[in-house]
């Protein structure tokens, strides 16, 4: 049994015999051992040694080889990590394996992180690709419409890349302040004559805070006069009055005319009670006529009948 053991065991150095020699003649203390247990545990020999043999050489500090498989087993790019320390390294970042790990397993190209803070990039704010839009929309109080585009210089900022804002935050920030900045300028002129003012402004904001990066400069890279928006809103205001003065003048009308037709109502009503009063006039002078009290004489003119007037007059007189 162990025969067949060491003869496993030698199959399987042999396998890595190569990598070992060079491991060793590379200044990096791994055991033969070492390397079949790797194999044993799923772990890719030769991106441990090579990540190793990369650190030595680079003059790093040695980096536990537990460390290093324990990153590989969780899915990390250990040489990923290896070449990011040795950037840090020659830039004088103080980055270490655990903050580098973190990163690079929160899905962060910790690499490309340590290379942005030693050359920082330039961010468009609007970026096309992404939003759609090519210029920042804002208007000055004296209704002048504002186009312009920015150029964001930004550098990683390594302690709060993990759980920090990402890119997008920064360019909306950023756009929010320009935006903002043109807005409190009392005229266009101001903001045309010296763009500058507005990146200063937006700096001053402190727009940075919480997020991956650190703004370097804000440099506002075109600047257009758009639209007059103060003058197309007092001209829809001016529209919008004159619409409720003319609803307001036929709703006058409308009562107007609701009146008149009330007034003629009480006028046929009027006229219909003198038609009444009218047709009663016949009937009482034939009443009349039926008790005496009015007579006709020779000519046909009607008089009120004498003996009616004594007794009214004899009536008049008790």
């Amino acid at each position: 049994m162990a025969a067949l053991l060491g003869f496993v065991f030698l199959v399987l150095f042999a396998r890595y015999f190569k990598l070992w020699l060079r491991a060793f003649f590379s200044g990096v203390r791994v055991w033969p051992w070492t390397l079949v247990f790797m194999s044993l545990r799923k772990v890719n020999p030769s991106v441990i040694v090579d990540s190793k043999i990369m650190a030595v050489q680079a003059g790093l500090r040695p980096v536990n080889t537990d460390q290093m498989e324990a990153h590989y087993l969780a899915g990390g790019n250990v040489r990923n990590i290896t070449r990011a320390l040795i950037a840090a390294e020659r830039a004088s970042i103080d980055l270490d394996w655990d903050t580098a790990a973190a990163i690079d397993l929160a899905g962060r190209n910790v690499l490309e992180a340590v290379q942005t803070s030693v050359d920082p990039k330039v961010i468009d704010c609007p970026d096309p690709r992404r939003h759609g839009r090519n210029t920042l929309d804002g208007v000055a109080k004296d209704g002048i419409q504002l186009k312009a585009r920015a150029r964001v210089t930004v550098r990683t900022n390594i302690q709060q890349l993990v759980g920090g804002a990402t890119e997008e935050t920064v360019i909306a920030r950023v756009g929010e302040g320009i935006v903002s900045a043109i807005g409190s300028s009392a005229t266009h002129k101001a903001v045309l004559a010296d763009p500058v003012l507005i990146a200063k402004a937006v700096l001053a904001k402190g727009l940075d805070s919480q997020t991956a990066y650190e703004i370097v400069s804000i440099d506002i890279a075109d600047i257009d006069v758009g639209d007059n928006v103060g003058a197309r809103l007092q001209a829809d205001q001016a529209e919008a009055d004159m619409r409720i003065a003319r609803a307001k003048a036929e709703e006058r009308r409308a009562m107007a005319v609701a009146n008149e037709q009330v007034q003629r109502a009480v006028t046929q009503e009027n006229q219909a009670k003198v038609v009444l009063a009218e047709a009663e006039i016949p009937l009482a002078m034939a009443d009349a006529f039926r008790r005496g009290g009015l007579r006709a004489d020779e000519d046909g003119n009607v008089r009120e009948s004498k003996l009616h007037a004594g007794n009214g007059q004899a009536s008049a007189g008790a």
